[in-house]
């Protein structure tokens, strides 16, 4: 898996608005657990939760997987 730009967009976007990983997964409806491992590159989330997770953070999915800077 090569989407370095995901896991750190996401590490990102939690630590910008101080938020745990926990509270991230509890609104997405994921572990804990997984959350992390999106965050440290060892797993990619399904569409439907990386939505949940660019809806939970205001941003666009482009964003997210790093084809745009722009966070809208």
């Amino acid at each position: 898996m090569e989407n370095e730009e995901l896991a750190n967009r996401l590490k990102q976007c939690r630590t910008e608005r101080g938020l745990t990983q926990n509270e991230v997964a509890i609104f997405c409806d994921i572990t804990e657990k997984a959350y992390q491992n999106y965050e440290r590159n060892r797993r990619e989330p399904k569409l439907s939760i990386l939505v949940r997770i660019a809806d939970f953070y205001g941003v666009s999915l482009d964003y997210l997987v790093g084809r745009t800077d722009q966070k809208c």
